[in-house]
């Protein structure tokens, strides 16, 4: 089965396998597949990367069709420009920005991916066909190894050097400032939901930091809602979230920890602890509307309403059920899921008095430095961060 998911003259296209699994490749609109693309993105079949690749690329592509390039032409300062292009929001000496509205020009996170996935294709392309050995020497280069570098590399005293990207835009590590819900959004958005479904994925937002993708991913035997369940790995309720390429409403989770399904009992995955208001829903979704709905799939969120009522429910039409919910409750701005992890995080912190090795297992960071990007600064509303303020204004109560 084929679907084209770019309507353009060099396109992306997906291809679902008979497992449910995705790949992705780029045509031209002859409908032939670009051999050099082709074979640079089977090296990520399976994973999510294949996918953010052909994206990244086809844009490329696109551009180097415009400018009458090819991979025996191309040069560092070639791309070096095409990265200027991309990230443009303004004319530049380069000329117009490559991306022009409605497209959006790529930001510092985009860019690092693209450095990675441009360093990638040619050196790949380099090697493979014998050409452009001065764009490969280019590409190819080393730096001396960071103290977080050594931290990440078995037997890192040891390492003389790291593979180094002269793609990659220079900038330090940023400050994130987490999108926050609005204060009492919880009982408000409760009020205003209208199925049981809805007031658990409400719920489980609110007392987890799970992602929306891991959520509406979840299956039945994933949920060990129970003292001592049988994996052994948790002793309280939990749940296992698992990525899985073919579930059938496309969520999944963001991060790929191993896991496995034997005798009927999951272990692996990343482990989310479950509150007694988790579960209070739970029970309550499953003797109504599921047990009534529900065709056999395994997956926890169901669709209730339409000709698919009773398939699994997607990420897509919870985020709209949260943001209908939210304007109905006259909550400002637009309601997102991961507000509900970022807030869950700021609560869980406070309590732990800004303990960051809590907050990482809590939220299931890969790394410390994340938490602190993310939440290694005072929340400018705080009660603490106020009063400072006040009593450098002379203004204490």
């Amino acid at each position: 089965m084929r679907s084209v998911i770019v309507l353009d003259d060099i396109r992306v296209q997906e291809m679902v396998r008979r497992d449910g699994s995705r790949a992705y490749t780029i045509v031209w609109p002859d409908l032939t597949v670009d051999e050099e693309a082709d074979c640079f993105l089977c090296q990520y079949e399976g994973s999510g990367t294949q996918k953010t690749y052909a994206y990244t690329l086809v844009d490329h592509l696109r551009w180097r069709v415009r400018e009458g390039l090819t991979t025996a032409k191309v040069s560092l300062s070639d791309l070096q420009r095409y990265m200027g292009a991309v990230g443009a929001r303004v004319p530049m000496p380069f000329g117009e920005p490559w991306r022009m509205p409605p497209k959006r020009p790529y930001g510092s996170d985009a860019l690092k991916v693209t450095a990675a996935c441009l360093k990638g294709f040619y050196l790949h392309q380099c090697a493979r066909q014998g050409v452009n050995p001065e764009l490969k020497a280019a590409l190819d280069v080393r730096r001396l190894p960071t103290q977080p570098d050594r931290d990440r590399v078995l037997l890192g005293h040891v390492v003389t050097s790291m593979s180094a990207n002269p793609l990659t835009p220079p900038g330090r590590s940023r400050r994130r400032h987490p999108k926050m819900l609005p204060d009492g959004a919880r009982p408000e958005l409760l009020s205003e939901v209208n199925t049981a479904r809805d007031a658990m994925v409400v719920t489980w937002l609110s007392d987890t930091t799970l992602r929306i993708g891991g959520l509406t991913g979840l299956h039945l035997v994933d949920l060990h809602l129970r003292e001592n369940a049988a994996c052994g790995e948790c002793r309280g309720p939990h749940v296992h979230v698992c990525h899985r390429v073919a579930n059938l409403n496309r969520a999944a989770a963001k991060k790929k920890p191993e896991w496995q399904l034997q005798n009927g009992v999951i272990t692996g995955g990343e482990i989310y602890r479950v509150s007694p208001a988790m579960i209070s829903t739970y029970f309550a979704y499953m003797t109504t509307e599921y047990t009534k709905y529900a065709t056999g799939h395994g997956m926890l969120l169901i669709q209730l309403h339409g000709s698919n009522t009773g398939d699994p429910w997607t990420a897509d039409a919870a985020r709209g059920m949260l943001r209908r919910a939210g304007k109905r409750a006259g909550l400002p701005g637009r309601i997102k899921p991961h507000q509900f992890r970022h807030s869950t995080m700021g609560k869980i912190l406070d309590a732990s008095g800004n303990d960051p090795l809590v907050a990482k297992e809590a939220g299931n960071w890969a790394s410390m430095r994340m938490v602190d990007e993310v939440y290694g600064h005072p929340d400018q509303h705080s009660p603490g961060f106020v009063a400072a303020l006040k009593a450098v204004w002379g203004e204490e109560e």
